[in-house]
């Protein structure tokens, strides 16, 4: 078995010396570059100091390419400590090796407080484009296949987005192999007293940052011949005869305690047109019914619609809604647990519809806690979005924004897949590749976090579910992108 280097950030905390001291005692590791932007002196001749800018920056993976000899290199990419299971070198280089992978990576425990959880992670396909991709802290690089990429894909410098461009360009000729063991332990430093980071990319904060991922991101769809070109199909006024201009579409089941706030959110919507509230109930057994039935009976605007199935998810309920004979031009959401605003909501979303013509539109929304106070990070305007580049860009991150609104006559055609879970994102990638799509940067939507709702802390089990149907949701679109661009 062949020996490996390793490229370990610097960190003054005391879990970096320990795992520096784990790689030091294994006898397949040669080398450790500490990758440093400031003064360090190693105490090892096998450590080598190396100054950089930033440790995932592009100028820091080309001096690692310059300096390691060694066939491998193992890559510390999160902060913490790492303890070694029984050869866990060992195993990445055996699989390494046998499959000629560019990247290997492995399952790991997380030790927190003494106690070890199993932290499994998921397969690498087409579709895992997305920069949040979880390849947990240890990754190991095919040196040959890291200088390959670097040489052949051109020489822009990225500061924050090297080592995601440098795994992109990787992952166009090589094999990224997940090892399903659990090789190795790590004890993560308290980084956020919340699990969740769904909402990086849209945070401000990060901008310049999300800015260098996004042109990675297309510049890869350019790679593999997944990129479109801002043309767009056009949308023919529909034919088709409609009860009224739009539909505020609600699925729900078993939330009794919100859904009169989202009911009178929709009734108090002012408008020059006509619209409905199409109330999906999915078979729900705590009291919901009732709630919704009591609305209904006093305005004639509720459609309160049980489905005849029992197997639906939101999007099967959505599809409930679009085909009924209720629904109108536009079909508007409203989570059962959110609300609008303000009265003027709707009233904006038809007009961005009109101003078009636009297949969607997405507004912005705003992240409140149960009593509608603002929470972290407040305002969410998916100003990432362009209309030059939004559907390229919407392939490397998770959603669209909120509120969604769809032409109904499109959507029909196009129906949403039968999940609870990116059942949106589904609809709004399936639209985007033929047609533009209008954004409303202005908050239009109330969106509530609170302990029982859908976006509450998950386990790892459910993200990782999570997380891989989306990846297939892209994979799909990107295979249905090459053929669109190939003329088929």
């Amino acid at each position: 078995m062949s020996v490996s280097a390793v490229a370990i950030p610097f960190s003054a905390q005391p879990w970096f010396d320990i795992t520096l001291r784990q790689f030091l005692q294994s006898p397949i590791i040669k080398k450790v570059y500490v990758l440093h932007h400031g003064r360090y002196v190693p105490d090892s001749p096998q450590c080598e100091a190396v100054k950089v800018d930033a440790p995932f920056s592009t100028p820091a993976i080309r001096r690692l390419a310059q300096l390691v000899r060694e066939k491998h290199l193992f890559f510390v990419a999160q902060p913490g400590q790492i303890e070694f299971g029984q050869f866990a070198l060992e195993r990445f280089l055996e699989f390494a090796e046998a499959s000629h992978a560019g990247i290997t990576y492995a399952d790991y425990y997380e030790a927190n407080s003494g106690l070890r959880s199993e932290h499994p992670l998921i397969d690498y396909q087409l579709g895992s484009i997305r920069d949040n991709f979880d390849f947990g802290p240890l990754m190991l690089f095919s040196v040959p296949a890291l200088r390959s990429a670097l040489k052949k894909r051109g020489t822009a410098a990225y500061h924050h987005a090297g080592l995601y461009d440098l795994r992109l360009k990787i992952s166009t000729a090589h094999r990224l192999v997940h090892i399903k063991e659990f090789l190795y332990s790590m004890q993560m430093p308290d980084l956020s007293s919340n699990r969740e980071t769904q909402f990086d990319y849209v945070d401000p904060r990060n901008r310049i940052a999300q800015q260098e991922m996004e042109v990675v991101a297309t510049n890869h769809l350019k790679t593999i011949g997944a990129y479109l070109k801002p043309k767009f199909k056009r949308i023919e006024k529909s034919t088709m005869e409609f009860p009224v201009e739009a539909s505020v579409i609600i699925p729900v089941r078993n939330r009794a305690s919100t859904i009169a706030d989202a009911l009178q959110s929709a009734m108090n919507q002012q408008t020059d047109f006509s619209f409905n509230i199409i109330v999906v109930d999915n078979h729900s057994t705590d009291g919901t019914s009732a709630a919704i039935n009591g609305f209904a009976k006093q305005n004639s605007l509720i459609h309160h619609m049980i489905p005849r199935r029992l197997d639906l998810g939101i999007g099967g309920c959505w599809n409930e809604a679009i085909f009924s004979e209720f629904c109108g031009r536009y079909a508007v959401q409203l989570d059962s647990d959110d609300l609008y605003s303000g009265n003027g909501a709707l009233q904006k979303i038809v007009r961005e519809f009109r101003a078009g013509p636009y297949a969607m539109v997405v507004g912005s929304y705003k992240l409140v806690d149960g009593n509608l106070t603002e929470i972290p990070p407040g305002i969410i305007d998916h100003k990432e979005w362009s209309e030059k580049n939004g559907r390229n860009n919407a392939l490397r991150v998770n959603g669209f924004g909120a509120p969604r609104a769809f032409d109904t006559t499109l959507l029909r055609a196009r129906p949403f897949p039968n999940t609870s879970y990116g059942e949106d994102y589904a609809a709004g990638l399936r639209l985007s590749r033929e047609f533009q799509i209008g954004r409303i940067y202005e908050p239009l939507y109330l969106c509530r976090r609170w302990a029982g709702n859908s976006d509450a802390a998950l386990s790892i089990e459910k993200a990782n579910r999570n997380d891989q149907y989306k990846d297939m949701l892209r994979t799909m679109e990107i295979l249905a992108r090459q053929e669109m661009n190939r003329g088929r």
